[in-house]
């Protein structure tokens, strides 16, 4: 799996906020002109099906050398920490 796939993996795991942005056009004298545009924020809930597919991704915890554990323990706090300051 490609870095870009597991990234957005990740973030639909973790949930996130979008903007969607919607404008409406008329026509005036041939040039398009801007009539409306609504801005709106979407919280986008976590996936628990992203986070299977990224979890079945990773190597079995039992397969990891000490070091690799204590580097995905330090990478999971992180996260942690991260999400308590959204």
């Amino acid at each position: 799996m490609n870095d870009g796939v597991k990234e957005a993996l990740r973030r639909r795991a973790l949930g996130f906020e979008a903007e969607e942005v919607v404008e409406e056009y008329a026509f005036q004298e041939g040039e398009a002109v801007l009539l409306k545009r609504k801005v709106t924020k979407k919280t986008v809930p976590p996936d628990v099906a992203a986070a299977k597919l990224l979890s079945e991704e990773e190597k079995p915890l039992a397969a990891l050398t000490p070091r690799e554990l204590q580097e995905q323990k330090a990478r999971l706090l992180a996260l942690l920490r991260e999400g308590e300051e959204k």
